[in-house]
Parts: C-alpha cells; sequence; structure tokens
C-alpha cells in the first residue's frame, strides 16, 4: 500500500528527474479539488538553498500555489521560475524587490529565505502588508530584531512560522516526553555541540566585479557598505557578523531550542561566559568563530554550547544533545536518541525518526494559514526566544565578559555588550 507520504516523495523525486509521473497529475488534481476559499497563495523571497526547499515541500500540500520568486539574482530567478513551471504547471512572477511582491492582492503568505540580516525588516513589512509569513531560521541577526519581529506579530495578528522543523518532529517530542518523565533524575548538565567543516572559510574573493545579474546593493540592504565578495553571495555571509553568527545561529538555534524546551526553560540565564576564535584553522577567513565554548548559567543546572570546524565529537555525532542525570545520559541528534543508564534505575533504550519532520512542519503552517490559528508549531515568540540565547553566546565571546542580561529592559548593563544589541541600519532601510 502507497501512504500519502510514500506519494510525495515519489512525485518530488520523478520532478527532479524530468518525468511526468500519473501520480504528479493526480497532485496538481487534489490541488485543483481544494475549495477557492482553502486556496493558498505563497511566495518565495531568497530562492538558492533553505528557501527552495521549503517552497518544495509546501508545494506538496493540496490547495498550495505558488504566485511569486523573490532574489536578487536574475539567473538564479530565471533558473527556478523554469522549475516551478515544470514542477506545478504554472510559472510565478519574477521580482527582484520584495517590497513590490508584497504588493500583490493576491499573496497569502510569504517564505523568508534570505541571509539572516534581512529577516526581520521582510518579516515585518511582511505583516504589516497583511501576509502570513514561513521564516527560516535564525529569525534575526540581532537580539533587537527579535524583539522587533515579535512585535510586529503581535501587532498585525499574522500566522507566523519558524524554520526550527524539529518542533514537528516526533523523535524529538520522545525526547520532551522522556525527560519530563522524570527517569533520568536531576538533570545537573546539558551539552550540546555542533562540529561542521563549512565554518572554515578557505577562501576570500576580493577585488571581483559585482555580476550583472547580481544587485548586490539589495543584497547588502540594511548592513553596512561593503565591497563585493562572491564569498558572501550565495555562499558564506553566516561566518560574518553583518549577516549572520557562524555556527552559535546556524545549528544553535536548532539544537539550543531542543535544550531548553527540554528543560522547560522559560526565561533568560542567570549568567553567560564565553570563549571563542579561529583555532581549528588560524587562516579563516571568517569573522565568527569556527571554535567556540558558551556557559549559560541556569537555575539548578548549566548548558554548555561548543562548536568546533572539524566534523566529529562526542558518542561518534558531530552534533547533539547530551543530558546528563543522575540515573543516566540521553544523547539525541536527528539521527536517533539512546539512553545510557547510571547504576540499575534505568534500561538502555534506543529511538529512531519515525516522520518527516520537515513536511510536517510546512503542513503545519499551511493549515494554520486556512484555520488562522497563530499555535504554528515554533511561532515567532519561541523562535526569537531561541535566537536571544544563541546570540546571548556570541556576544559574550565578542566582548570577553561574564554577562546577565535583563529581557525586560534590554540591556546588559554593558556598555560593550549593549552595542551589539542592535545593528545600525543603512539608509533608507529602518527597523520595524
Amino acid at each position: 500500500m502507497t501512504t500519502r507520504r510514500d506519494f510525495l516523495r515519489q512525485s518530488a523525486t520523478a520532478m527532479a528527474a524530468g518525468i511526468i509521473l500519473p501520480g504528479v497529475v493526480r497532485a496538481k488534481a487534489l490541488r485543483a479539488s481544494v475549495s477557492a476559499s482553502d486556496q493558498v497563495n505563497v511566495a518565495l523571497i531568497g530562492c538558492r538553498s533553505m528557501g527552495w526547499y521549503d517552497l518544495t515541500d509546501m508545494m506538496k500540500h493540496p490547495g498550495v500555489n505558488c504566485v511569486g520568486l523573490c532574489d536578487i539574482d536574475s539567473k538564479i530567478l530565471e533558473n527556478r521560475a523554469a522549475e516551478a513551471e515544470k514542477a506545478w504547471g504554472r510559472r510565478p512572477e519574477l521580482y527582484g524587490d520584495y517590497r513590490r511582491l508584497l504588493e500583490r492582492k493576491d499573496l497569502d503568505a510569504v517564505i523568508i529565505g534570505t541571509p539572516d540580516h534581512w529577516h526581520c525588516l521582510m518579516m515585518t513589512d511582511a505583516c504589516a502588508a497583511g501576509k502570513d509569513v514561513y521564516v527560516e531560521k535564525p529569525v534575526a541577526n540581532s537580539i533587537a530584531e527579535c524583539d522587533a519581529m515579535v512585535r510586529a506579530q503581535e501587532r498585525y495578528g499574522r500566522v507566523v512560522q519558524v524554520g526550527q522543523q524539529q518542533r514537528s518532529s516526533k523523535l524529538w517530542h520522545e525526547m520532551k516526553h522522556y525527560l519530563d518523565s522524570g527517569r533520568l533524575g536531576h538533570i545537573a548538565r546539558v551539552n550540546i555541540w555542533a562540529n561542521f567543516n563549512y565554518a572554515n572559510v578557505q577562501t576570500m574573493g576580493q577585488g571581483e566585479s559585482v555580476p550583472d545579474n547580481v544587485d548586490f546593493q539589495m543584497w547588502l540592504g540594511p548592513a553596512p557598505e561593503r565591497a563585493f565578495s562572491s564569498t558572501y553571495i550565495h555562499g558564506l555571509w553566516r561566518m560574518f557578523w553583518d549577516y549572520g553568527g557562524g555556527l552559535m545561529t546556524d545549528w544553535g538555534v536548532h539544537l539550543l531550542d531542543m535544550g531548553l524546551w527540554g528543560m522547560n526553560v522559560a526565561g533568560m540565564p542567570r549568567r553567560v561566559v564565553a570563549t571563542g576564535a579561529n583555532h581549528a584553522n588560524p587562516r579563516n577567513f571568517s569573522e565568527t568563530f569556527d571554535t567556540l565554548s558558551v556557559l549559560y548559567e541556569l537555575p539548578g543546572f548549566l548548558m554548555q554550547w561548543s562548536n568546533m570546524a572539524l566534523e566529529s565529537g562526542p558518542y561518534g555525532r558531530h552534533y547533539g544533545l547530551e543530558f546528563r542525570g543522575t540515573n543516566g545520559t540521553l544523547i539525541v541528534n536527528r539521527e536517533g536518541m539512546e539512553v545510557i543508564p547510571l547504576g540499575k534505575n534505568l534500561e538502555a533504550q534506543t529511538w529512531k525518526p519515525s516522520n518527516d519532520e520537515h513536511l510536517d512542519h510546512t503542513a503545519n503552517f499551511i493549515d494554520c494559514v486556512r484555520a488562522r490559528r497563530f499555535d504554528t508549531a515554533c511561532p515567532i515568540t519561541n523562535g526569537s526566544f531561541c535566537a536571544k540565547y544563541a546570540h546571548l553566546g556570541n556576544i559574550a565571546a565578542r566582548t570577553h565578559e561574564s554577562l546577565v542580561y535583563d529581557d525586560r529592559k534590554h540591556t546588559f548593563h554593558n556598555k560593550a555588550a549593549d552595542r551589539l544589541l542592535k545593528p545600525s541600519y543603512r539608509k533608507p532601510w529602518k527597523m520595524f
């Protein structure tokens, strides 16, 4: 028997190979069979990588239509438009400026898959234009922008989903259930790590001319003026402070989210200390840290984050979480989960993933858009909360200070750290 998920996977594979299967025709028929009032018109801003993955999964749900694509690279736009027409039978309209896209009256929701420094402006503008939003993580490139995005959702009452798809994973819900059961005993320490080679920026293009197909000024947007480098666009922008926060904000928000959720943390840490540098490769061109350690002091336990640009790690996993309790240890990442007993109070157990978390995450967003429900699997409040923890770690490492953040007054009471709370937007761009 072919399940709906099997059908969707087969269809996606066939479309990628240029094969039109009867199942693809049936998928189009399913979309057409959804009533007009339940059709959801979506558009994508930032078409190269994760944004395209988000859109592709969203288009697998009946009644979803792609009406627009927006990117600063005209070649990528044309290529994606051709792919969209081949896969979904309709060529979306193309835009180089997201503000023109948001003027469409027939547009219900946008997917934001741009570099992090654009997330806040695009999300707040979309909410103000009456559009629902699926925004990639981290929600923003600064703590002040995180707060601005929460205010925008509250002010305009839009449905917002953050692309932290582990919130839609049965495996991670099993983790949460096990931790809440208390079987590990008292958990005194949570260790989180993410070690990935791409934190090494081996080459840095300099003195390059801007390609004719790229609007680099639009790519920069609110970020400071800087000479063009192909290293930034469509590549390693995450490793430069004006655009991203390195591994800390990339994998960090995913894994910190699970640590904070698993331990039922609802507020800021009592204290944060950190140190970081480019130790894995001293010739690394990255501005962010290829080697970083962050310690969060929380009520009753410590949580530690570490990253390194070498793909190895504890328990044979180059990323994951370790919850250390008095009765045993729980280790988990996207590939599975296991419990290692300490003494005789626990039994060894293992779990494997059992659902397509990303497909289910996009389905949750579409369902909430249709039902006008704001309790998405990962709402902007949660995305903001996790991103703040990641930014706290980077700020502590950048300032070499032991920091306490007052989330109510929006200050560290530390001048050096406070300067990193909010970016200075380049004119004419203004924060919400």
